[in-house]
């Protein structure tokens, strides 16, 4: 509908540490979601199924594996001018620094993005989990006459505290913004809602750090070098002076901060009606077509599981768990509350079978409950994983404990009888 006239910039993020150690080797965009996904590929479906397609990628820590992917997976029609480009973090005549913030990143490729067409820039994070059709909010864009567009999450009180939350008047025009507020001013931050939202106490408007920008006034701001972040510079800033509309938006949406985060949206999939629905034909969500088999499972019990594909599975029981692409779990094993996220790549019969070295996947006689078991790890036999609320905040060479959860390390070898 629109998708001559937007292009889509979405922001990377910085270090991603909140998410350690799965951001250890690589960018917060790239870690594996869902079993066969990363995160990356959430905003760019978004798009995708929004008709918007030219979309750019702001990174700079670890972008290998990020940049791998999207070669890998976005291909479009040599006629089209659909792409997905990766712009890195690159040293300039004008700018040697790394990105100082949201703003400044948009600011450093600046260059880039007016090689193109466009009237409006639609600003995304790349660590969201949430299904949205653009075209909406771009349609309350254009027949507001607004010069900035803010997506906008109503939510209760005791989240509030966590968000910008901003007020609006009777138009949905943004009046005033308070970055992150102290409960006890919450009571004069309310905004007018939906009847669903109010009969929820959801009566705090959250902004979403998703944007769409007019490009001139795109342009005017990236001129300024001293504000270097959205949320809390250029938002702040230009209420007052530009047209500032909130788009409400009503269905699910998590930002994916921390592992207590990344864990729970996870293992939400498990859920008979999962708020965040892959099985749906409009909505896809786009990855990597991969060639893989079919998953194997033999003698396993299964609770509200989610299995990816070219798994072999012999474990006794799985309940609450997303198992990853690839994996291999073993016989008399038990995976409770747990996201594995699988292999990239398969061992031959003879690696999985020698008694020298620790196989792929998990061994036999496991117990691993409130667990993320990263990549391509190797866990013996009879080794017990349990991570509970009294579980200390530890790191080992292995694994790290976040809020009780037990992290495994992409590549670990957990030797035969460990308990963690």
């Amino acid at each position: 509908m629109y998708h001559n006239k937007v292009i889509s910039i979405i922001l990377g993020g910085g270090q991603g540490s909140r998410l350690y150690p799965l951001t250890a080797t690589r960018s917060k965009p790239a870690v594996p979601i869902a079993g066969k996904y990363r995160l990356v590929d959430i905003p760019i479906s978004n798009c995708i199924n929004s008709e918007i397609k030219r979309m750019f990628v702001l990174t700079q820590f670890n972008s290998a594996s990020l940049n791998k992917h999207i070669k890998n997976t976005y291909h479009f029609s040599f006629f089209s001018q659909a792409f997905v480009d990766v712009l890195a973090a690159e040293q300039t005549m004008s700018s040697t620094s790394w990105y100082q913030g949201t703003a400044d990143a948009v600011r450093q490729n600046m260059t880039h993005f007016l090689n193109y067409d466009f009237e409006y820039a639609l600003i995304l994070s790349g660590d969201q989990l949430y299904q949205m059709d653009f075209n909406k909010m771009l349609d309350a864009h254009i027949s507001n006459q607004a010069e900035i567009t803010i997506a906008t999450l109503p939510v209760v009180e005791k989240d509030a505290t966590s968000f910008g939350i901003l007020k609006t008047d009777e138009n949905n025009i943004i009046t005033s913004f308070i970055e992150k507020p102290n409960a006890s001013l919450l009571p004069d931050w309310t905004s007018e809602v939906s009847d669903a939202m109010k009969a929820q106490g959801r009566n705090h408007l959250a902004s979403m750090g998703i944007y769409i920008f007019n490009k001139q006034l795109l342009i005017d701001l990236m001129n300024n070098p001293n504000t270097n972040d959205f949320g809390k510079e250029i938002i702040p800033q230009s209420i007052e002076k530009h047209k500032t509309l909130s788009y409400q938006f009503e269905g699910y949406w998590t930002d994916i901060g921390n592992v207590d985060s990344f864990f729970e949206a996870n293992l939400g999939l498990t859920d008979d009606i999962p708020q965040f629905d892959l099985f749906n034909n409009k909505n896809r969500i786009y990855t990597r077509a991969r060639m893989l088999p079919t998953t194997k499972i033999s003698g396993t019990t299964l609770i509200r599981a989610v299995i990816a594909e070219g798994c072999i599975i012999n474990a006794s029981r799985i309940e609450h768990s997303v198992i990853g692409i690839r994996a291999r779990i073993g016989k008399e094993s038990t995976v409770i509350n747990t996201y594995m996220m699988g292999s990239d790549s398969y061992q031959t019969i003879e690696e999985v079978t020698s008694t020298s070295k620790i196989a792929m996947g998990i061994g036999e006689r496991c117990f691993i409950k409130n667990a993320i078991i990263d990549k391509n790890c190797c866990i013996g036999n009879d080794v017990r994983i349990n991570g509970d609320s009294n579980s200390k905040d530890t790191e080992t060479d292995t694994y790290v404990i976040r809020q009780g959860i037990v992290v495994i390390k992409k590549g670990a070898v957990i030797p035969h009888g460990t308990v963690i």
